[in-house]
């Protein structure tokens, strides 16, 4: 066991350049500290030197001080995070990690090596989600170019509400809004679209516009004297819909769950069949909520059928693409969102499948003015009309929010760096290992499928230890659906796998039931920096970890 902790894996080392890349991290940061201390004229900090109260930078108080800091970042969570030599995590129990960190807030002010001492156990106990080996959630990897981007907006900490105080990040959002409008198949990328913060929130503004677009007396008189209101989502669908729903007002029992099928998809004629039933009884269907990539599957709802559906029923149509949306710039797996250019509207999250750095998500809709009709409150200190510039880049009354991240900066920053066709590459890459992941452990006697021919880069699967195993798929699924007792024990063995592998800080992935199956594993890829032998490692790893189970 080497000293990380970490168990030896044997990989074939002609498969992949994953190897030599590792061998070379080492001296790649090495290289990085030594070009830090050749561009910049360090001092020392002195050891008492106490943070300043001023919120003002100072060349003479700050200058090593920031220098330092930004060297330990990158150093220690940046690539030091991202080696696959290192850790995903150091996992400590809750009461542990109390003690381990000075989380108290004192009186007076800290010196500055105590920052940098806290700085260091932050980054040394926090999850490293740039890791190649978290694969956990729906985000992951450390894009370098967005990461500088993330950087620049700290740096100059625009709110991105009024041209007068935010024109390039104005302009920005503008371009990158109206590009990805064009990608989602809107002639010249028609209509408009504004950044959230988060997923959920742009679901929020969708159902919103949707309310508004049918019923604008809404915003004045509220919900009262209209008739009630219903949307449709699936079963499997985010469960920001019903969230948003009741924070709307609407109410989630006025939430209608379409069915799915075995591949996680809504079923069109279950929908038919509930939008027609809440017609007769006196109710006003105004929305379909599809989901383009769900969130455990990675399903793609049928948006064709969906879009002639909501025609028939003169409904808005959504899709929550924040997950698969990214599919969108790959030649190869746009046609898994067939049909989306006839949606309303569209929430698409550039920190999943495309990596930028948490959050950078967007809702984009085809109405040209819904948004700011929606939502504007014409707030005189901030939206004048008679200013000496075009006024129509003051868009941030279409938000509910008033001040407000520019998360665009990091997501433009990287496109520009990597091109259309880069951020393509990327997804072509991502969608091939996921395949090979698939195609790899349906031929392990310790791997079963849940859902086979996976769409996304979602990989679902059953590690089945040795005591657990039977002589084949068929016999495993039959002792599944009718041994009661079995069922219960391959339910145990997700959490005792992911317990080790978060103990060890060898790899994270997350598990979850679905239906009446039991717990089983969901592998997400998103960062292209990862290879076949990679996910031989990861194939690796769930054999060793389950080793006495």
């Amino acid at each position: 066991m080497p000293a990380n902790g970490q168990g030896e894996i044997n990989v074939d080392e002609s498969e992949s350049y994953s190897d030599t890349l590792a061998s070379s991290e080492d001296e790649e940061a090495a290289c990085l500290s030594r070009t830090i201390e050749r561009s910049f004229t360090t001092t020392t900090l002195p050891a008492d030197k106490l943070a300043t109260i001023e919120s003002l930078p100072s060349k003479r108080d700050h200058e090593a001080f920031f220098r330092e800091c930004i060297d330990i970042m990158l150093r220690e969570a940046i690539f030091e995070g991202t080696s696959r030599r290192t850790k995903v995590l150091d996992f400590k129990q809750p009461e542990t990690l109390l003690k381990l960190l000075d989380f108290d807030l004192k009186a007076q002010p800290s010196s500055h090596s105590d920052l940098i001492k806290s700085l260091k156990d932050v980054i040394k106990y926090s999850v490293k989600t740039g890791h190649p080996y978290f694969v956990n959630q729906l985000f992951s990897s450390v894009d370098p170019y967005g990461f500088v981007g993330q950087m620049l907006t700290d740096a100059l900490n625009p709110s991105a509400y009024t041209y007068e105080v935010a024109p390039v990040v104005i302009l920005m959002e503008e371009t990158v809004l109206r590009e990805m409008r064009q990608i989602v198949g809107w002639p010249n990328g028609e209509g408009d679209g504004i950044f959230c913060p988060g997923g959920s929130m742009a679901n929020g503004y969708a159902i919103s516009c949707a309310r508004h677009y049918y019923f604008p007396e809404v915003k004045t008189k509220g919900l009262h004297g209209l008739p009630k209101l219903v949307l449709f989502t699936s079963e499997d669908a985010h469960y920001s819909i019903k969230k948003l729903a009741s924070f709307l007002g609407l109410g989630t029992e006025n939430v209608h769950l379409v069915n799915t099928n075995s591949q996680g998809k809504m079923d069109p004629d279950h929908l038919e069949q509930l939008i027609n039933t809440s017609l007769e009884n006196g109710e006003r269907p105004f929305m379909v909520s599809s989901t383009a990539g769900t969130t455990v599957i990675g399903a793609f709802d049928p948006i064709e059928k969906l879009a002639d559906i909501c025609k028939k029923n003169n409904m808005w149509l959504h899709v929550d693409a924040a997950w698969g949306g990214g599919a969108l710039i790959s030649k190869k797996h746009r046609n898994l969102l067939k049909g989306i250019e006839r949606a309303d509207s569209v929430t698409w999250n550039p920190h999943k499948l495309l990596t930028a750095p948490q959050q950078c998500s967007t809702l984009l809709v085809k109405h040209k003015n819904v948004l700011s009709e929606a939502h504007s409150a014409n707030a005189a200190y901030l939206f004048q009309k008679d200013k000496f510039y075009d006024t129509q880049y003051d868009t941030g009354d279409k938000h509910i929010q008033c001040g407000r991240k520019a998360d665009v900066l990091k997501f433009w920053f990287m496109w520009k760096a990597k091109g259309t066709s880069g951020l393509e590459q990327h997804i072509d890459k991502v969608f091939e290992n996921a395949q090979y992941f698939y195609e790899n452990i349906k031929q392990r006697p310790g791997f079963q499928i849940v859902i086979p021919e996976p769409e996304c880069t979602n990989i679902c699967f059953w590690y089945v230890p040795e005591s657990l195993r039977m002589n084949s798929t068929e016999e495993f699924l039959d002792k599944l659906q009718n041994d009661g007792e079995y069922k219960e024990k391959l339910h145990r063995v997700a959490p005792k796998i992911k317990e080790k592998m978060m103990t060890e800080g060898t790899m994270m992935v997350t598990y979850q039931t679905y239906k009446e199956k039991p717990n089983f594993f969901r592998m997400v890829f998103q960062s292209s920096g990862l290879d076949k032998n990679d996910m031989l490692h990861l194939i690796q790893e769930f054999e060793r970890l389950g080793q006495g189970l």
